[in-house]
């Protein structure tokens, strides 16, 4: 009897036990992995919306610091890659010592109304303040409030924020989206979107 139960336990799986196992590995790996990919992307866009959040509080501040006011601009810095700057010298392009803020070209941004974003014009509704609807970036005066820059002047338009759309596809498919507002005292906010298309404020 002791023989026979080792000779079992020396067998080891047999070749149905092992394909039975493998196949249970494959089933969970096809469901888990996908979910996982997906959450790590979202991830990755609720960090690129804090980091331009944090760019933009880098301009107000050096807008109230210095007395001035300081845009927000895209453009292509001298990697090659394309990013956000904060345009200290005032000249349209990015120069040595403006900060920076590149960003993966996998993101989509998109100022103001039109976006595309689920439920847009519900979400927007909801900030309870008048957004710039066109494709300025904000700019910020020496009161650190939100304003639209001209050519030696940044009037703010009184009670008007800006919003700022951003989304990024994952592999099932599915488009996450995040928000950066700037509200009209110059306060900036996150929110971030579900698969329900409710917005939710995460700051």
């Amino acid at each position: 009897m002791s023989a026979c139960i080792t000779n079992r336990t020396k067998r080891g799986f047999s070749l149905i036990e092992a394909v039975i196992v493998l196949s249970i590995i494959m089933i969970i790996s096809a469901i888990a992995v996908p979910r996982l990919l997906s959450e790590a992307s979202d991830l990755s866009l609720r960090f690129a919306a804090s980091d331009l959040s944090g760019l933009l509080q880098t301009a107000r501040i050096q807008a109230v610091r210095k007395n001035a006011y300081y845009s927000v601009r895209y453009g292509t810095l001298t990697s090659g890659v394309s990013g956000y700057f904060v345009d200290l010298a005032g000249s349209g392009a990015w120069a040595s010592g403006d900060p920076i803020l590149p960003v993966d070209s996998s993101v989509t941004v998109h100022e103001g109304s039109g976006s595309g974003a689920p439920n847009e014009a519900s979400f927007i509704s909801s900030l309870a303040f008048t957004i710039n609807p066109g494709a300025d970036w904000p700019s910020f005066n020496a009161r650190g409030l939100p304003c639209i820059a001209g050519t030696y002047s940044c009037p703010q338009a009184a009670g008007q924020g800006f919003v700022i759309f951003m989304s990024k596809p994952t592999v099932t498919g599915a488009v996450p989206w995040t928000a950066v507002v700037i509200d009209p005292s110059g306060h900036m906010l996150l929110y971030s979107c579900d698969v329900s298309g409710n917005w939710t404020l995460r700051n």
